[in-house]
């Protein structure tokens, strides 16, 4: 695709907007054409907060534009995928891809019938402290793992304003922490471990009572034993270590990539045993999460593979099996037994 690269955002609903249209634009690869939002007020705000043209005509928006970025509701992303895809634009979509499979089969048949590019919103996957991990997961150091302990979470649960947020809407967003911080590291965890079998799991309301979720707690089960503990929080005022992966021949802890840790972590944020001596190594990368610059990672890549003309580096398949596994969680929460995940 030639740049520059005409795009859309659709929907300031979901904060990450913010930092998707700060890249379109100042990248070179991208010219910003409008903001578009089904709420006229928080698109005009959002419009004067980036000096860009809100214009309240979706359907003129997809004519003018090559590729369109979502960041509303969850509930609406099916909807806007299909329009987008109908007017043979290239997609970006928010986390998570939708809050039922169904609305994953349908966002599929359509990017599919349209023939466009898509792609997924997984920060994670492009911060490098992070692909250090996979890197030292892939040789093998620190042999066989056991566990696997992600906790991801934030603090906003406790603002007074947050009970009112469409998060907080089932209707509207899917469910509470476990699919908006959840899906985050159930992508984590296929990325650096592949798929899980089984779930078991618990979820509570009774901290913040907003009638969804505000903690969850699933273990998965993989094939050869290895056990994954996910726990997600809107109420994580304070904490650490966010990852925490034994082996029978090394450790690693990691620190300072969700919001929780982030302030908290001031150094020495990956930490390997492998071995050898009885201390801990301590890496020199510092976690984007860190620096700066995460969420607009997304972003960057999408532009990059349309500029390239080359596939986005995270796709819709893998949106939908991070779902699957988040809505088994919720189905062996509900069941009180183990579930097997259906991907």
């Amino acid at each position: 695709m030639n740049a520059p690269i005409r795009v859309a955002v659709l929907s300031f609903a979901h904060y990450h907007a913010n930092f998707w249209t700060e890249v379109f634009r100042t990248s070179p690869l991208a010219a910003l054409t409008a903001i578009w939002d089904d709420d006229p007020a928080r698109g005009a705000a959002a419009a004067a907060t980036h000096q860009a043209t809100f214009n309240s005509g979706l359907a003129a928006v997809l004519a003018d534009c090559d590729a369109v970025a979502i960041c509303s509701e969850t509930a609406r992303h099916a909807d806007l995928i299909e329009r987008a895809a109908q007017a043979g634009c290239a997609i970006l979509c928010e986390k998570p891809l939708a809050g039922t499979l169904a609305d994953c089969d349908r966002i599929a048949r359509a990017v599919a019938a349209a023939g466009v590019p898509f792609m997924q919103s997984f920060p994670k996957r492009f911060d490098p402290v992070n692909h250090e991990l996979k890197r030292m997961l892939d040789a093998q150091a620190f042999g066989r793992i056991g566990l696997v302990r992600v906790r991801h979470g934030h603090y906003y649960g406790l603002d007074a304003a947050f009970p009112k947020s469409w998060h907080a809407n089932p209707a509207a967003s899917g469910g509470g922490t476990l699919i908006d911080e959840g899906v985050h590291g159930a992508d984590f965890l296929r990325w650096m471990f592949g798929e899980p079998e089984s779930v078991t799991a618990i979820t509570s309301g009774a901290l913040l009572g907003l009638g969804v979720e505000d903690l969850a707690v699933a273990l998965y089960r993989y094939a050869d034993g290895m056990v994954a503990e996910l726990t997600t929080s809107w109420s994580f005022i304070a904490a650490a270590d966010s990852i925490e992966v034994y082996g029978d021949q090394g450790t690693a802890l990691l620190g300072g990539v969700d919001l929780a840790s982030k302030d908290f972590c001031t150094e020495a944020w990956f930490r390997t045993y492998t071995g050898g001596e009885r201390r801990w190594r301590v890496a020199d990368i510092v976690p984007r999460f860190k620096t700066g610059g995460f969420h607009q990672q997304n972003a960057l890549a999408f532009l990059d593979a349309l500029a390239r003309d080359t596939p986005p580096p995270v796709t819709l398949d893998d949106g939908r099996r991070a779902l699957a596994m988040i809505l088994a969680a919720y189905e062996a929460a509900a069941s009180g037994r183990a579930v097997q995940i259906r991907y």
